[in-house]
């Protein structure tokens, strides 16, 4: 397996597909990382507090999608 450091620039749009997945469009720095003996190996994605939270409003945004897009529970109705 190849670990890179992942250090993302700026979050461009966010989507989603027909099988249900998140997808985010990126500026990125990716970088080759040599893992550390005896650990495993693990890729690491890093960016600042600002993107961080730009991250956060894009999440939210495409879950509300999402469930807009769920048919409505029955469960909990009275009755």
């Amino acid at each position: 397996m190849k670990t890179h450091q992942i250090e993302v620039q700026k979050f461009k749009a966010a989507s989603t597909n027909q099988y249900g997945q998140l997808m985010f469009k990126v500026d990125a720095l990716v970088t080759a990382k040599t893992p550390v003996d005896g650990i495993e190996p693990s890729s690491f994605i890093v960016m600042t507090e600002a993107n961080a939270r730009v991250l956060m409003a894009l999440l939210k945004t495409q879950f509300a999608d999402i469930d807009s897009k769920k048919p409505k529970s029955r469960h909990g109705r009275p009755g």
